[in-house]
C-alpha cells in the first residue's frame, strides 16, 4: 500500500522548492495534496506539474498571517477530498537576514507573526479535520534554530522558528489525546533555491567558482553531500504518514549529518 493512500495533506509554502517537494510527494505516495501560498500562479503551476489531470490537487491562495484564509484552505481540503489527515508547514519568511545589534524588531514581529503564528493559525485550522480522524502536525523548523551557522546571520529566522520547535512539544501534549501527532523536521544546509541563490552569491562576491563554495559547505557533512529539497519533503511527508503512528513531540534533524544530537 502507498504511504499516504487516501489521506488528505495540507502543504502551506508551495513554491518553486521545499513546498513544491512536499506536495509532489503527497502525490506520489498516494495521498491528495492541497496547495497553499500567497502566490496564485506558483500554485497553479506546481499543480499542474505534480498532478496534471488534477484529480489528487487542490490550491488556493492563502496568506497564513490571515486566519480567514487559513480556514478557507483546511475548509478546501474538506470541501474537496472529505477530510483533513496532515498539514506539513513550509511557509515562513526566511530571506530578513542580521543579528541583535542591527536588529529592526519590527521587522522580527513579522518574521514571528509568519512563522510562529501564521503556523498555529493554520494548525488551528486544520484542527476539526484532524480531530475527526486523528492525524499529523509536521513544523519544517530549522537547524539554526538549535545551532546557528558561522556563513550568515539570521537570528529573527532562527528565534521565530525555535519558538515553534517549542510549541511543539505544548502541542504534542494538547493533542495527543485526539491522536493528532506533532513533529518538526530541522533542515540544515539544503539543496534547493535558497542555498542555490547563496551559493551562486557567494562565487560572484569572491570570484571563485559555485563548486568551491559548494564543496566548502558539503565538507562540513558527514555524508559527501548537502541534503537536497527531496530529502527534506521525504521526512516531512513520513512523520504525516501512519508510519509515525508511534511518533510525536520529536525533532528530526535532515542535515547530512552537519550537526549531530
Amino acid at each position: 500500500m502507498s504511504l499516504l493512500a487516501g489521506k488528505t495533506v495540507v502543504v502551506s509554502g508551495v513554491g518553486a522548492g521545499l513546498g513544491h517537494q512536499v506536495a509532489a510527494a503527497v502525490v506520489r505516495d498516494g495521498g491528495n495534496a492541497v496547495l497553499g501560498a500567497r502566490t496564485e500562479a506558483n500554485l497553479a503551476k506546481s499543480a499542474a506539474e505534480i498532478d496534471p489531470d488534477g484529480a489528487h490537487t487542490a490550491y488556493r491562495a492563502t496568506d497564513i498571517t490571515v486566519e480567514g484564509q487559513c480556514e478557507a484552505l483546511a475548509g478546501l481540503a474538506r470541501e474537496r477530498f472529505g477530510r483533513v489527515d496532515a498539514v506539513v508547514h513550509v511557509a515562513a519568511w526566511d530571506s530578513h537576514f542580521g543579528g541583535l545589534e542591527d536588529a529592526d524588531f519590527t521587522t522580527w514581529q513579522s518574521v514571528i507573526d509568519v512563522n510562529l503564528l501564521g503556523s498555529l493559525r493554520m494548525t488551528r485550522a486544520c484542527l476539526p479535520g484532524l480531530k475527526a480522524g486523528g492525524g499529523s502536525v509536521v513544523f519544517i523548523g530549522t537547524q539554526s534554530a538549535v545551532a546557528a551557522p558561522t556563513q550568515v546571520r539570521q537570528a529573527a529566522y532562527a528565534a521565530s522558528k525555535g519558538a515553534l520547535t517549542s510549541a511543539m512539544y505544548s502541542l504534542a501534549r494538547e493533542l495527543g489525546p485526539y491522536r493528532i501527532r506533532v513533529n518538526t523536521v530541522l533542515p540544515g544546509w539544503m539543496w534547493g533555491p535558497p542555498v542555490q541563490a547563496y551559493v551562486r552569491f557567494t562565487a560572484q562576491t569572491e570570484g571563485v567558482p559555485e563548486a568551491e563554495v559548494l564543496e566548502r559547505l558539503a565538507g562540513r557533512m558527514a555524508l559527501p553531500e548537502l541534503a537536497a529539497d527531496a530529502d527534506v519533503a521525504d521526512a516531512a511527508v513520513f512523520l504525516a504518514s501512519d508510519r509515525s503512528r508511534a511518533i510525536t513531540g520529536q525533532s528530526l534533524l535532515v542535515n547530512a549529518g552537519e550537526l549531530m544530537r
